[in-house]
């Protein structure tokens, strides 16, 4: 690996781990190369005013804030770019999907020659979707309420018929092989749920902000959802 790919990595996987140091021994491991050569590496971008901090021994870490030119992508990456993008443009709403096929078209633009092979006939291929039943709801108009931390009021039908009117604290979309599901805090049951987008026959749009900001629920929400899974596989063990 020439020494600037391999400066870049390092910038890379201080990156990744975002708030955990980074030992030299785990770096050198990643970069097939040995510890004393990430020391000096890490000297010389250290010495170059990149926002390392650390030390050997203990790890390093990537200052908050730090921002660099845009690397250029290696083949799996664009490999794995392309198999997302392909996925999400065969079962996401339409604005999605249309963004996602947009940044297939920006990908093989933007690569070198002999990259766009991997963008114009990649070597894994997401499968077409089938039957995905047609959302009750503006799902675009719904990720821009649950970015600004706003209510939705819902007129939902569950699995057996039943109608009902819920207002909710939207948190995510799911989307998933076959459905999407609507992910929020219901006031209605007090605790969260999933929503089939399918299932919604009328969706509105208010201004009024939930009580939380959005990262504050989605940490709640992230803590349900680990109990719950817990829980299941408890179930399934003594089953």
């Amino acid at each position: 690996m020439r020494r600037a790919d391999r400066l870049f990595q390092i910038i890379q996987i201080l990156r990744r781990a975002s708030r955990r140091p980074v030992t030299a021994d785990a770096i050198a491991r990643e970069l097939e190369t040995s510890k004393r050569t990430v020391y000096r590496d890490i000297a010389d971008l250290i010495g170059q005013r990149v926002p390392i901090r650390g030390e050997a021994g203990t790890g390093y870490q990537l200052d908050k804030g730090y921002d660099m030119p845009p690397l250029m992508l290696t083949a799996d990456e664009i490999e794995a770019a392309v198999l997302g993008a392909q996925w999400v443009a065969g079962r996401a709403d339409p604005v999605l999907a249309r963004a996602a096929e947009d940044l297939i078209a920006k990908i093989a633009a933007t690569v070198p020659e002999r990259l766009r092979p991997y963008v114009m006939e990649p070597a894994s291929r997401a499968p077409p979707a089938w039957g995905i039943p047609p959302d009750g709801l503006d799902l675009a108009r719904t990720r821009a309420q649950i970015h600004a931390g706003r209510k939705m009021l819902l007129h939902y039908r569950d699995e057996q018929g039943r109608s009902s009117r819920r207002t909710v604290w939207p948190v995510a979309v799911g989307y998933f092989q076959a459905v999407r599901l609507l992910i929020a805090w219901c006031e209605l049951r007090r605790d969260f749920r999933s929503f089939r987008t399918d299932r919604i026959e009328e969706a509105h749009f208010p201004e009024e902000k939930f009580p939380e900001r959005p990262a504050v629920l989605r940490a709640k929400w992230r803590k349900h959802a680990l109990k719950r899974r817990a829980e299941m596989t408890v179930e399934g063990s003594t089953s």
